[in-house]
This record gives C-alpha cells, sequence and structure tokens, in this order.
C-alpha cells in the first residue's frame, strides 16, 4: 500500500487538507471543545493515564492532562462527487449542553473557501445521528430549518435509522431530530443505507465501514487512492489516547462492549500499513498513522497544509 502523503509541511491553519493517492481530503473546523469535555467523554482518560504518553503533548493534550477536542467536518471529491462527511452541531440550534447552544460559527465561510458551496455538495454522509455530528445538515431560513445542502443525498446506514427510530428519546434528542434530521427526511434527501460487515462501496474510492457501539449503526468511511487508504473513524475513536488504551471508551456509548471491540478491529487494520487515521474530533494536526507502541498503539501525526483560499 502506497503511503499517503502530505502535500507539504505548512503551520496549521483553520482549514487544511491531506492527500491520500488523487484525493485531497479537507478539514473543515468548526469550534474547539471547552477542556471539561474531555473528563466528562472520557472519564477513565485521567491526568495520569493521559500524561503517562509522552506522545499525546503537546497536539493533542496538554501538561497537566487535559485532552484536546474538535469539532470538524471532513469534504473531498471522489469519483466525481463532492462530499462531506458529518455536519457538526450547528449555528443557532437549542442545546442541553452549553457548548454546543447557540453557535454562531463561520463553519460555511471555512466550507467555501476549501471550494466547497452548499449548493454544490452531492453527497453528505453521516457517520451517525448524535447532535454533534448532524447539525449542519440544516439552517435556520425565515424561522424555519431547511436543509443546508439542498441537492445532496444524505447519507446514514438504515441500522443507525431504524434504532433512533425506535428508541425512547428525551425532549433533548426529540429536537435535535427535529431541527437536523427529520428535515431533510422531509425535503425526501435523507437515503438509508444497508452497510454489511465487508462494508459498501457508495463512490469509486469511498466505502462505509460498519463501526458499531457508540451507536449501534454508526459507521467509519474509508478513503482510497492509487494505492492510499485513510479512514474517517467518527465516534469510533474520540481522541488518540484510546490508541494506547483501547479499552477505554466514552460516557455516551451505547454499547461499551462493542465499541471498544469495534475500536480494537478498527486499530488493528489502521496498524503499520501507512493509511491515515483522520479523527473526527482529533485536535489540530487532526491526521496520523497508527503504529505499535507498547502493547497497543499510538498515533504518528501528519501534519496538515493550509487549503488555498479561494476568491469570492
Amino acid at each position: 500500500m502506497r503511503t499517503a502523503e502530505l502535500i507539504e509541511p505548512a503551520p496549521y491553519d483553520a482549514t487544511a487538507r491531506w492527500t491520500v493517492g488523487d484525493i485531497t481530503v479537507h478539514r473543515i473546523d468548526e469550534i474547539p471543545l471547552p477542556p471539561q469535555t474531555g473528563p466528562w467523554l472520557l472519564p477513565a482518560a485521567t491526568a495520569e493515564v493521559v500524561t503517562e504518553q509522552d506522545w499525546l503533548r503537546p497536539d493533542f493534550a496538554g501538561p497537566d492532562g487535559v485532552l484536546h477536542l474538535d469539532s470538524h467536518s471532513f469534504a473531498l471529491v471522489v469519483d466525481g462527487l463532492r462530499v462531506l462527511v458529518d455536519t457538526g452541531i450547528g449555528n443557532g440550534k437549542t442545546r442541553a449542553n452549553p457548548a454546543w447552544h447557540n453557535l454562531r460559527t463561520d463553519y460555511l465561510a471555512r466550507l467555501a473557501d476549501a471550494g466547497f458551496t452548499p449548493e454544490d455538495v452531492d453527497l453528505v454522509v453521516l457517520t451517525h445521528l448524535h447532535t454533534d455530528h448532524v447539525g449542519w445538515n440544516t439552517r435556520e431560513v425565515d424561522g424555519a430549518w431547511v436543509p443546508t445542502f439542498p441537492n445532496a443525498r444524505y447519507l446514514t446506514a438504515k441500522a443507525e435509522y431504524d434504532f433512533w427510530a425506535a428508541y425512547d428519546m428525551d425532549e433533548a434528542r426529540r429536537g435535535m431530530f427535529r431541527d437536523s434530521v427529520l428535515p431533510i427526511e422531509e425535503a425526501g434527501l435523507l437515503e438509508l443505507v444497508d452497510v454489511p460487515d465487508e462494508g459498501v462501496d457508495v463512490a469509486d474510492g469511498l466505502r462505509l465501514v460498519p463501526a458499531p457501539g457508540h451507536t449501534p449503526g454508526q459507521i467509519a468511511v474509508r478513503v482510497s487512492s492509487a494505492g492510499a487508504a485513510a479512514l474517517i473513524t467518527g465516534d469510533a475513536v474520540h481522541h488518540p489516547v484510546q490508541l494506547a488504551h483501547p479499552g477505554i471508551g466514552s460516557c455516551v456509548d451505547i454499547d461499551p462492549v462493542q465499541a471498544e471491540a469495534t475500536r480494537r478491529t478498527l486499530l488493528a487494520w489502521l496498524a503499520d500499513t501507512g493509511a491515515l487515521a483522520l479523527g473526527t474530533h482529533f485536535p489540530s494536526p487532526t491526521a496520523g498513522r497508527v503504529v505499535a507502541h507498547g502493547g497497543a498503539y499510538r498515533l504518528e501525526p501528519v501534519p496538515a497544509v493550509p487549503a488555498e483560499v479561494r476568491p469570492s
């Protein structure tokens, strides 16, 4: 397998990219998540556990063991399709989490800077239907929530949709479905995909891979081109500390045992292959190669380069 190659070294920028063969993957930043996110989300990732892993500093954790986490999407052109993987938290939405409530970010401007306007997006892949992965599915227009990407097909696993359709949701989650999922379904844009154990190709070079546990129908996204490969993890891996300790799970995993099994399977597939791991919540540099380390793994960072800002 050919190694996914960096275009050129450059300092961090809000919109950055990597190459995977002939495909360019852009990170579209939304917001950094506050420091208290780590102890809540990954309670077993204590300061003592984190500081034992020198390689996590300074990019992925602070000297005090506080985890760094972000919210972002990935955008790419594959097989002639302009694709967005996950849509973050969204603007102007009522959320129980104060860090997500009524955001006002320039996410769409960053998306446009990478060359993706809402009208030009052909495919939106939702790794799972959690609040911080579906928010920009819609935006508010004249007091109503309408699809942000009106010409796109929005794909998610049928198993994911079916689970939530039968789930006794609290009001906060029902509100999220009302403003971020139902409008795309009512517009006829939501497409449910059966994802078998071996995965399913939705375009040449773009495969949906089952990654259950965090949610029952979660998927990861495999990108491949010219002998190179990358995996967008969704929330199968929230943070690189889980490479060193695959048993560390999230407080919101629906099935913690399955989530750990999935994480171990994906990490074993990535390890020592040269394939890129692209973490949906990994802070800059966000991407890296999984290498064997101390009986588990570590992430060897692959820095991104700033995307070209296109004239308006």
